[in-house]
This record gives C-alpha cells, sequence and structure tokens, in this order.
C-alpha cells in the first residue's frame, strides 16, 4: 500500500513535456508563418469584427486549422471557450451530429463581445459525407445571424458547391524553405538543440512544405540522437538518403545500368518500399542542377508514371528496375542499340 502511494508522488513530480507542434502552436495570426497575404485578409476580418463563412484549403501541416483558432482567440476574447466548437475528422460527422450536435450549439446562448459571432470549426470537411454537407447548408442559412461555419480542407473540390458558394474561399500554398528554415531556428534556439546545416536541410527537404512534419521530424532527431545532423535525420524520417539516389541519377545519366541496379538493390535490401524509392529519386531530379532541361522533363516524365503504377499497386522491385532501365537508356548512344 505504502509503495503504491510513493508511487503516485513520483509521478506528480515528473514534469509534463508538450509536443514542440503544440508547444509552438501560434496563438495570434503575426504568428503564423508563410502565406502572408492570405493571413493578412484574415487579420482585415479579425479587426472588423465580421466574419464570412469561411473554407481554407491547402496541404497538411501549413497552418490552416492553426489560423482559424488564432482568429477564434482575435475575434472572442476571454469568450473563446464558449464561443467556439471544433469538430474534427476523427469524430462522428454523420448527418446525425449536423443535425444534432451543431445545431444544438447554434441555437445555444452564449455571451459574446458585442457584435461577434459563435465560430463552428470543421477540420478536414472534405471528409464529411454528402449527406452531411446537404443538412449543413441548411443549418449555415438558418443560423447566420448568430454563427460563422470555418471549414478547413485538403481539397476543397470534395465540398459540395452550395456550402462553397456560401463561403469565402482561402487557398493556402505549401509553406516556402526559407520561411520553415526560420521557424526550425528559432525552435532550436528556445530548445537549445545542437545541430548542423546538413540537418536542417534534411528537415527540410524531408518535410516538403510542411511545418508540423519538420518540427516532428526535428523533436525526434533531437529526443533519439541529441543532434541534428543530415544523416541522424534520415534515420528517423525513415527515407532512403539524397546522396544514395543522387549516385543512382548520376549513374543513369551514364547509361550504366548494372551500377544503378547495383545501387537501387542497396536501398531494397534496406527494407524501403517502392513508394519510398520513386518519391525520393522524384524530389533529387526536380532540384537536380548537373542535368539539361530536357533530360529533367524525360525524366521527371518516366518517374511520374513508375509512381502512378506502383500507387495501383505493383510496387515491386522490376517496376523500380523498369524505371531505371529507361533512364539509362535515355543518355545511351544510339550505336550501341544496333544489333
Amino acid at each position: 500500500m505504502a509503495s503504491g502511494s510513493k508511487g503516485k508522488a513520483a509521478d506528480k513530480d515528473i514534469p509534463y513535456e508538450l509536443p514542440w507542434v503544440e508547444k509552438y502552436r501560434p496563438q495570434i495570426l503575426d504568428d503564423v508563418v508563410g502565406n502572408v497575404e492570405t493571413i493578412d485578409r484574415l487579420k482585415v476580418i479579425a479587426k472588423d469584427g465580421n466574419v464570412p463563412h469561411i473554407i481554407i484549403s491547402g496541404m497538411p501541416g501549413i497552418g490552416k486549422t492553426t489560423s482559424i483558432h488564432c482568429l477564434a482567440h482575435q475575434l472572442l476574447g476571454d469568450a473563446y471557450k464558449e464561443g467556439v466548437l471544433e469538430l474534427n475528422a476523427s469524430d462522428e460527422r454523420g448527418i446525425d451530429v449536423v443535425r444534432n450536435k451543431i445545431k444544438a450549439f447554434a441555437q445555444k446562448k452564449v455571451t459574446l463581445p458585442p457584435g461577434r459571432h459563435k465560430i463552428i470549426i470543421l477540420d478536414e470537411a472534405d471528409s464529411m459525407t454528402p449527406a452531411a454537407q446537404q443538412a449543413l447548408r441548411r443549418t449555415m442559412e438558418i443560423f447566420s445571424n448568430t454563427t460563422r461555419f470555418c471549414l478547413a480542407c485538403n481539397m476543397s473540390n470534395k465540398i459540395i458547391e452550395p456550402i462553397q458558394s456560401r463561403c469565402a474561399i482561402l487557398r493556402y500554398a505549401k509553406l516556402r524553405d526559407q520561411e520553415i528554415l526560420k521557424r526550425l531556428l528559432e525552435v532550436c534556439e528556445m530548445e537549445k538543440v545542437q545541430y548542423n546545416d546538413d540537418g536542417l536541410t534534411a528537415l527540410i527537404f524531408t518535410s516538403e512544405g510542411d511545418m508540423r512534419q519538420a518540427i516532428n521530424n526535428l523533436q525526434s532527431t533531437h529526443a533519439g540522437f541529441g543532434f541534428v545532423s543530415g544523416d541522424n535525420v534520415f534515420k528517423v524520417c525513415d527515407q532512403p538518403h539524397p546522396i544514395v539516389v543522387h549516385a543512382i541519377i548520376r549513374t543513369c545519366m551514364k547509361g550504366d545500368i548494372d551500377g544503378a541496379m547495383l545501387k537501387l538493390n542497396e536501398l531494397w535490401d534496406q527494407g524501403y518500399s517502392a513508394v519510398d524509392i520513386v518519391v525520393t529519386i522524384f524530389r533529387v531530379v526536380k532540384t537536380y542542377d548537373e542535368m539539361p532541361e530536357y533530360t529533367k522533363l524525360e525524366y521527371i516524365k518516366e518517374i511520374g508514371f513508375t509512381h502512378m503504377r506502383i500507387l495501383e499497386g505493383v510496387g515491386t522491385i522490376i517496376q523500380l528496375a523498369g524505371l531505371m532501365g529507361r533512364l539509362c537508356k535515355m543518355n545511351m548512344k544510339p550505336e550501341l542499340f544496333r544489333v
């Protein structure tokens, strides 16, 4: 009995550490990184207080939901908790939720600052069923005097037209490398993270414009190795190292199929999937400066076709070997094909 109580007391002494993504999540619109023009529009809305229904579309991890929360904080102040309802794709969001939960919140009496509205945030709105979206459009009309809807989605074309026509649509682009780098340097300074330039370059390469991914990978690498270097980042992210893929591309440009297959088999034997390999090949080729523009376009075309076949389910070493063969063939001299 005594040992049990002692254990509980010890648990209380352990500091609760938030994931860095949550710890450094922006609280006001000024802190949101990237998409400056769109954020400026939200700042004007926050200043005027007249919020339209909003759809924000864009790739994951670029600040869509965070922007809506910042807007709600600035509009409602201390009444934020009572005046905001958030539903995520992980919640049940069929037609019953729209008819019951959303409608009940829209009808609820809440004390808000003068001229402000309750806000309902629907995250991953493009995963709502068509029936639920049809029910939602009527709810948006009936309660427009007291409630505003903010929908965040990856693809706005999956939202039905009647809802799109009732909303202001804001589109978020992928974050630029400089924007991600600036934020990573701020987090590294605040968390006393040791790093080198290769480590930061690797974080930007693996994130592909996704701030959430970049900060998560930074924390994982720091926790696992204590030092953020390029090799450590690729070990944590479990992606093929770009240096190996660079070597494969260089070999293909010489028309050396044996050398290309040797390096490809090394990656395959390390357990990387066909998708991992083909995506990394694409990322490397599109930023490959030693390649003529015409050759780069032809390479990207072949990589695209292979990627499509792999996504359809043909993720075999033979599919990747075929890609190597086609890339090598582009750089072979015509006389080599004579019989």
